[in-house]
């Protein structure tokens, strides 16, 4: 039992500085790669110029055009660009670090089926591990996906950054939306479903589309009319008996639409959101049959009026769907973005962008391609990187910027996700970061779980771990044992230049017998590199009294309440470095995180 001598913590702030730092170093790295495409840039239309100008040809030359981009692929391209720009701003908040994966991924997972959670689990064990590195790189990605959709209008590159909002919109709506909560009860449109990055990723999809496609209003058809289809399903969901949504309630046992609005009522936000939110609750509470009437009816008139593809019935659909998704948007969804760690805006804005695209595809259609002939005859023969224009290469420079900017988030984000190893940064927010000292460490004379005579000068010519266990405590000290393994096994082929020993901690329970019995059954008996050592009282208490550890009996009976420290001593018997070892809570992601903190630190000692 732990619990005496060990530095205060400081907390989540250090998480959030290290957010920071991380933020800033890729913002750095994503600076000098545009300072170096604005050079090349520059390079090449320098050269480029050089070489009109002694061929005495017009620059920069003339160069077939064609037609505008369709408005609606203009549409769905620039406004999901807008939305992921929108979202990796929201990543940004000092709260993602710590905060999502038990106030965002968890719970979206935790009325759905075990499969689900299990999957969600692994994405946020994967963020909890490495929180900062995760966050950060939640950040770029979704800024270069969106930087890429906007920058990038046509051909190859545009349709590259729609598969990247599809590949990574795939991978959020999975790990992070618990699939848009398809798989759980209560699903409704009105708070969320089918996910709003699933939303991203239909849109990802028909902008990947070859711009032939888009030339007349089939492929608009196709939308409005599965939006449509999508809009009457949800009408019947919602009007479905037995889900909660015809009930108002009271507030102490609302119905299921209410309760949502209620839910989101009280999270943190400007008074006037919550203000708002809280009268349409309380307003559903007192007339919860006639508003999801409403709703049942207006989803259905909106749905059935898409689907017939009329086009004198589009436009009213689509005003209608638009009033009634703000709304929404507004009084239920309430806005999607407060509380601190809110991700994207929810699904209803993401759904009106596809809305509004579908109907402009339908309606109008795009100009049909038609090269440009050249003015002044026929122009001399060029070779392909002399003919381009100035505002191509600028946008694919702009482009190139863009996919590092991806580059940068996915490195990290791809580390995290396969690592088992916790961010040392964990451990360090529960104890500190270690205190970097010199100085002769203090000898000993005690005997291992052998019972051989063990001294501090005999070790030397190895860096030593020192540290401090009760061998009878059943709480903390059996995790501490098992990170030090942990931390033998992280330095590999260096372990064997390393000895990991603790000093028994108990006035009471310290024989060799009961040493040796905390090795076997923590498994550390098989571990060569490993000491527990142990003497009599006396020379315990001289030893503790050297290394400022403090040892009581527990008023509980036979554990003691010890200190929680570790010395990291060179191969010349001098202190390098001392840690905290309190486990804290003791999670998996803390302790995995303090093995990897002692195997860094041992290592900076033995190769300073």
């Amino acid at each position: 039992m732990t619990g005496m001598g060990g530095p205060a913590g400081p907390g989540s702030s250090l998480i959030v500085q290290a957010f920071h730092t991380a933020l800033t170093r890729q913002a750095a790295l994503i600076f000098l790669a545009l300072v170096v495409l604005l050079v090349a840039w520059n390079a090449f239309r320098t050269l480029q110029y050089r070489r009109a100008v002694a061929s005495g040809d017009p620059f920069p030359p003339p160069r077939p055009e064609r037609g505008p981009e369709p408005t609606a692929r203009r549409v769905l391209r620039i406004g999901f660009g807008i939305v992921w720009i929108v979202d990796g701003l929201l990543q940004l908040q000092q709260n993602m670090p710590l905060d999502l994966p038990t106030n965002v991924l968890t719970p979206s997972a935790s009325s759905s089926p075990g499969w689900v959670q299990h999957l969600v689990s692994f994405g946020a064990t994967a963020w909890t591990r490495h929180p900062t590195s995760a966050a950060a790189s939640a950040v770029w990605i979704q800024l270069g996906i969106g930087l890429f959709l906007v920058v990038a209008p046509r051909g190859r590159w545009s349709q590259g950054a729609a598969v990247a909002s599809v590949g990574w919109g795939l991978v959020v709506w999975v790990f992070g939306e618990a699939f848009g909560g398809i798989f759980a009860p209560g699903l409704t449109v009105l708070f969320g479903a089918p996910g709003a990055v699933l939303l991203y990723v239909v849109a990802g999809g028909l902008v990947a589309l070859p711009e032939r496609v888009w030339a007349g209003p089939r492929l608009g058809r196709i939308m409005t009319a599965s939006l449509g289809v999508f809009l009457l399903g949800m009408a019947v969901l919602q009007a479905w008996p037995g889900r909660g949504f015809w009930q108002g309630g009271t507030k102490a046992s609302p119905g299921t639409l209410g309760g949502m609005v209620a839910q989101m009522a009280a999270t943190p936000q400007p008074h006037v959101f919550a203000s708002v939110v809280s009268s349409f609750a309380s307003f559903d509470l007192a007339h919860g049959w006639g508003v999801n009437l409403f709703v049942v009816v207006a989803l259905a008139l909106i749905g059935a009026a898409l689907v017939s593809g009329r086009r004198r019935l589009l436009r009213p659909a689509v005003v209608a769907l638009l009033v009634l998704g703000l709304a929404d948007w507004l009084l239920i969804e309430d806005l999607g973005w407060f509380g601190g760690t809110g991700t994207d805006p929810n699904s209803m804005v993401p759904l009106l962008v596809l809305a509004v695209a579908g109907y402009l595809a339908v309606v109008r259609a795009p100009a049909v391609d038609e090269a440009a002939v050249p003015v002044g005859g026929t122009a001399p023969a060029r070779r392909r990187w002399e003919r381009v224009d100035s505002g191509y290469t600028g946008r694919l420079a702009l482009s190139l910027a863009a996919v590092f900017v991806v580059m940068v988030g996915t490195a990290p984000m791809v580390s995290a996700s396969v690592s088992r190893q916790s961010d040392t940064v964990l451990a360090e927010s529960v104890d500190g970061a270690p205190s970097v000292v010199s100085g002769p460490a203090p000898d000993f004379h005690l005997v291992d779980q052998h019972g051989r005579p063990v001294s501090l000068a005999s070790l030397r010519g190895s860096t030593v771990a020192l540290t401090f266990l009760d061998p009878v405590c059943t709480t903390d000290c059996p995790i501490i044992a098992q990170e030090f393994r942990a931390a033998s096994q992280l330095l590999g082929a260096s372990a064997s230049k390393v000895r990991f020993v603790a000093v028994a901690a108990n006035l009471q329970y310290n024989s060799v017998g009961v040493v040796d019995a905390f090795n076997r059954q923590e498994g550390l008996d098989t571990q060569a590199n490993w000491l527990f050592l142990t003497g009599p009282v006396p020379e315990l208490q001289s030893v503790w009294d050297a290394y400022g550890i403090t040892v009581a009996v527990a008023p509980a009976g036979g554990m003691a309440v010890h200190s929680d420290l570790a010395y990291i001593i060179d191969a010349t018997g001098h202190t390098r470095r001392v840690l905290s070892t309190d486990p804290g809570t003791a999670s998996a992601a803390s302790t995995s995180s303090f093995s990897a903190l002692l195997a860094s630190q041992i290592t900076q000692v033995m190769h300073p």
